[in-house]
């Protein structure tokens, strides 16, 4: 193994996880829904914990690992929206809040395709926008994440380096284009502050300026 490979497994390896989280992501994988990496959820929690998020919005919820990431970073009057088109996913979703015991009114979860549910959602209203859903939508999920998120608030994508094809240009296949498009909309976006990280899948990072 290479020091790099090294390193990314030294960092996923030391990134905490409670006993429900991990519950959420054994689930998840028995479900066909698997979740953030450990590094990935840390890095969510520590996202929301630093802005000081009280209003999240999701697209893609899973099980609810990376939901339960964001609670424990989220101020405690936070609430997160999360939309999935699977009912067993809220179901399963659901129950591991109660487990983790988290009152239902921090969580919203909302069954229906994203692309349905985000023209209805509230522009300026949310400290972040995370988005791990259809990866073949991703370039319309930016477009409403863009109106939604508040000044100063963050958009993350999840999956964004894409099973490491995306950094490979010789990989044209249709959800790889997507990814690599998807990071340079965030590169490009007058008026914001962008990164990349190599965690997990990949994670690109987008702050609208106030």
């Amino acid at each position: 193994m290479s020091e790099k490979a090294l390193s990314w497994t030294y960092t996923e390896e030391i990134a905490d996880q409670d006993d429900v989280i991990a519950k959420a992501r054994a689930l998840g994988e028995e479900l066909g829904a698997p979740a953030v990496s450990r590094a990935s959820g840390a890095m969510l929690r520590t996202l929301a914990g630093a802005m000081g998020a009280r209003t999240v919005l999701e697209i893609g919820t899973g099980t609810g690992t990376s939901a339960l990431y964001l609670l424990e970073g989220m101020a405690a009057s936070g609430v997160i929206t999360s939309i999935d088109i699977e009912s067993e996913f809220h179901k399963a979703a659901r129950g591991l809040f109660r487990d983790a015991g988290i009152p239902s009114q921090h969580t919203r979860l909302i069954t229906g395709r994203a692309l349905e549910v985000l023209p209805r959602m509230a522009h300026n209203a949310y400290d972040m926008v995370v988005i791990d859903g259809d990866v073949n939508e991703v370039d319309a999920y930016l477009r409403h994440a863009w109106e939604l998120v508040r000044p100063g608030g963050a958009v993350v994508l999840l999956h964004a380096l894409w099973h490491d094809q995306v950094a490979d240009p010789a990989r044209r296949d249709p959800e790889t284009v997507q990814m690599r498009e998807a990071i340079k909309s965030l590169q490009d976006k007058d008026s914001w502050i962008s990164s990349v990280l190599p965690i997990g899948d990949g994670m690109a990072i987008g702050i609208a300026r106030k």
